[in-house]
């Protein structure tokens, strides 16, 4: 079995949760850094194996074989480029920024590194790139949303879009994934990874619903290929973070798992 050593960038829900995992034991994988703003003053944490070096975002690469994102989309380059450059695997979070920074899947191929999107808080990705080794013809996402998990979003600050007082549902953008990484880049990197799986971020279809009613993030996905055609819903429990669901940081720790378990479902 192959063992690799995990850093973690990023210590906010989703990191914690990740390292919580970790730190109670996943076989083969090992929490040997996380990086935070002052390794000199680390965030308190209950670890009940020894303590990760805690390191910055320059130096994580040092202490690892494998690095989680799960940090602001602003570092994303700051992270991932020594991680690539170096020939490492890096599990992907902030889909959206990748969009903007697309040569570093160039850098990690000429590097061997790797580029790994978990599922996050979407489904049927596997069934999708399956599509993609045909013909898809169409991909549509339809995300509602809780209104707090929607608000101080750029897009409605630049188009002076007001919801905080809605009483039903609105929907706030319809557009391309690509856009919505730009107008929204804390709340739908899911349908990024969507796009990346099927037929690319300017191709797909995605509409946003700021929703009062909701207390879960609910997405719908609706794919017609010459293989098969299927629509797929999830409906997401937030996390300590409104803006991320619960299942995103699960979603990291199956891909971990993956990377040497004995059996590996799913495409």
């Amino acid at each position: 079995m192959n063992t690799y050593r995990v850093g973690i960038a990023g210590f906010g829900a989703i990191g914690q949760a990740v390292a919580q995992s970790l730190d109670a034991g996943l076989p083969g994988l090992t929490l040997a850094a996380v990086a935070v703003r002052d390794p000199k003053a680390p965030p308190a944490f209950a670890w009940t194996q020894a303590a990760p070096a805690f390191t910055t975002i320059d130096d994580l690469h040092e202490h690892c074989d494998v690095v989680v994102e799960c940090a602001p989309a602003a570092v994303f380059r700051s992270i991932a480029e020594p991680v690539l450059r170096n020939g490492k695997k890096m599990v992907v979070l902030s889909s959206g920024a990748l969009l903007r920074h697309d040569d570093l899947i160039e850098l990690a191929r000429q590097h061997d590194g790797q580029i790994i999107v978990p599922s996050g808080a979407i489904l049927g990705l596997d069934a999708i790139t399956a599509a993609a080794e045909g013909v898809i013809h169409s991909v549509t996402m339809i995300t509602r949303k809780p209104v707090r998990g929607l608000l101080g979003a750029p897009y409605l600050t630049d188009n002076n879009i007001d919801i905080a007082d809605i009483t039903e549902p609105r929907l706030i953008f319809r557009g391309s994934p690509r856009e919505a990484a730009v107008g929204f880049p804390a709340n739908l990197n899911v349908a990024v990874s969507v796009s990346l799986a099927g037929i690319g971020p300017d191709r797909s279809t995605l509409e946003i619903w700021a929703d009062p009613s909701l207390e879960r993030n609910i997405h719908r996905v609706e794919v017609v290929s010459d293989s098969a055609s299927f629509s797929m819903e999830i409906q997401n429990i937030p996390s300590a973070n409104p803006k991320t669901g619960r299942i995103t940081a699960q979603s990291v720790i199956a891909a971990l798992r993956k990377l040497t378990g004995p059996l590996r479902v799913g495409t």
